[in-house]
């Protein structure tokens, strides 16, 4: 009762004064540091008090969305209507908004009408949606549609009943981790998914609930979200709010997005310590190292970065939204680069760029403002992509997981060497059925070859999907190499340099170069992509360095040297006397 009142009459305080005029910034004030015990004591379920009874699967990003949710605020309008204008063209925007007839007025001003807009006329506190915003889990899978609420780790009520309005307003349950033992404080900057129950977050998450163990929060977020492996990073010393959003993403299921900065700078180093943990320690859901993509954080306007007291840029607070992906832009000269990055890594999809100079200075971008509500039929497709092939003889197999409530009716497997051509079919069979693998084959293709590939899946209830989502316009691919083929990944900062002697007899040096440490594995080939014997698997220092083997007990003919890591391929003839 006394924390109740507390609360009371500290909430009456703060928000009735010049703060209440304000939007709240992303970080906690000084004010709000003084209403968090009180608040965390008065926080009580309204909804569904206990975890779902059946086991649920957290839904992934990258998957397909029904709706995406923002709150209005005129201080960044401008962004909003950006949002909205992307969004709308893909799925319903809900608009959280104190006051609708002026944002539908504003809207109207500049040209935009209420198609797939909904208006969500209710209180709240601040803009950054993804903190306090609902999450998604489906029962079995891909059976019914819940929605999650934690504890937001603000003391901002209307923020924190946000999720309660999309729950009904969109005919979902709502679970709420709220009462004791499962009262759990989390902010949704600080998590993600992969969609097969592995999670990343900072080591914040233990610190705002340092009440409970790290395995009391484990069981949680498994008995909740269907987390079974939950990955905890170290704080940075410069991001002032600990959210690992502001400098990784997961592209898909084994593809991480890490923000860079250059040797030495701001929260490079921990960055990098971070990002080296995860791949010395984890696998994707495939059971192979994780892939990563690069991309830089630029300075701020005066050239500065947060360790000099600069702006946070950063471009991996960006937003899936189905087959658009929106991301935060500040100049010209680092958007250029940073927008290459991701239309190479997402082929197909529509990657719009909207400028967040007016809002990055509150430690938040796009991923931080906009939150998604999952589809509630969800066909998913999960597939891990071909890699690169020597193989010139035997078809290649695609193996997917798909999964419907209403069972799966045909999957179709399209392919082609040239994409302004159009695609050829070829049928996918259902091979393994605990797994729910299908099975499909591209034909061999002669070396020099480029295959394009994506999956289309129709359930018995008639849904369609596609994989990747952004298909036929997006796709997967592969190339098929020949034997005086050398393949480097335009991005990669390992290489391989010419092996010597070559060809030969004996003892064989094969110098690798790396611009950083990186995980990865030599070995080697024969034709027909057949390994005949691994030459070093691990980490690769920084510099330049020499790996050998012994290849007088081979047959003499010719052979492939491939390097394989994180940041892709290089592959290497190798004659054998």
């Amino acid at each position: 009762m006394k924390a109740n009142l507390l609360f009371f009459f500290l909430t009456f305080f703060i928000f009735s004064g010049d703060l209440f005029s304000q939007d709240l910034p992303n970080v906690m004030t000084e004010e709000e540091q003084l209403l968090m015990p009180a608040y965390l004591q008065s926080r009580s379920a309204k909804s569904i008090s206990h975890p779902p009874t059946s086991p649920v699967r957290a839904m992934a990003e990258w998957e397909e969305i029904s709706g995406l949710c923002i709150r209005w605020t005129s201080s960044q309008q401008t962004i909003l209507r950006q949002i909205v204008v992307a969004a709308k063209l893909e799925t319903i925007v809900y608009i959280v908004c104190s006051d609708s007839n002026s944002v539908r007025s504003y809207l109207t001003s500049n040209g935009i009408n209420f198609t797939n807009i909904r208006f969500l006329q209710k209180p709240s506190d601040s803009i950054w949606m993804r903190d306090y915003g609902q999450w998604n889990v489906y029962k079995n899978d891909v059976d019914s549609l819940y929605l999650i609420d934690w504890i937001y780790n603000r003391p901002r009520p209307n923020d924190d009943a946000v999720p309660s309005h999309i729950a009904t307003a969109t005919g979902l349950p709502l679970y709420e981790m709220a009462t004791s033992p499962n009262d759990l404080t989390h902010t949704g900057g600080n998590y993600m998914v992969d969609g097969w129950g592995t999670a990343f977050s900072s080591k914040l998450v233990l610190n705002e609930n340092s009440g409970k163990t790290e395995t009391e929060i484990n069981t949680i977020m498994q008995n909740w979200m269907g987390i079974n492996r939950y990955i905890k990073m170290e704080t940075l010393p410069y991001d002032e709010i600990h959210h690992i959003d502001m400098h990784l993403k997961l592209l898909d299921e084994e593809t991480l997005l890490v923000g860079e900065y250059a040797s030495g700078i701001s929260d490079g180093p921990q960055i990098e310590a971070n990002l080296q943990y995860v791949l010395s320690n984890y696998n994707s859901v495939f059971g192979t190292p994780y892939k990563v993509v690069r991309i830089p954080m630029p300075p701020d306007g005066n050239g500065d970065y947060p360790d000099n007291f600069g702006d946070y840029r950063t471009y991996t607070n960006c937003t899936f939204i189905n087959k658009t992906l929106i991301v935060p832009t500040y100049a010209q000269q680092y958007d250029t680069t940073a927008l290459r990055i991701l239309r190479t890594a997402l082929p197909g999809y529509t990657v719009v760029g909207i400028n967040c100079n007016n809002i990055i200075n509150q430690l938040g971008a796009l991923h931080c403002i906009t939150k998604e509500v999952g589809t509630t039929d969800p066909l998913l497709i999960t597939h891990q992509p071909l890699q690169n092939t020597t193989n010139t003889t035997t078809p290649y197999q695609v193996n997917a997981w798909i999964k419907h409530k209403t069972g799966i009716q045909t999957v179709t497997l399209y392919y082609t060497t040239d994409t302004t051509q159009g695609y050829q079919a070829t049928s996918m069979n259902l091979s393994d059925v605990p797994t729910n693998t299908w099975t499909g084959y591209i034909p061999a293709q002669p070396a020099g070859t480029e295959v394009f590939y994506y999956i289309h899946a129709q359930a018995n209830s008639g849904k369609q999907q596609v994989r990747p989502i952004s298909a036929p316009d997006g796709w997967w691919k592969f190339n098929v190499i020949g034997l005086t083929t050398i393949i480097e990944d335009e991005n990669s900062q390992s290489r391989m340099l010419n092996a010597y002697p070559n060809p030969s007899h004996g003892i064989t040096c094969i110098p690798i170069k790396t611009e950083r440490e990186l995980k990865g594995k030599l070995f080697l080939t024969d034709v027909s992509g057949k390994e005949i014997t691994t030459i070093y698997t691990g980490f690769f220092s920084k510099g330049e360095k020499n790996y050998f083997f012994n290849s007088s007990n081979l047959n003499a003919g010719s052979y492939l040297l491939i390097l394989q890591s994180e940041e892709g391929n290089s592959v290497q003839k190798l004659m054998v006397k």
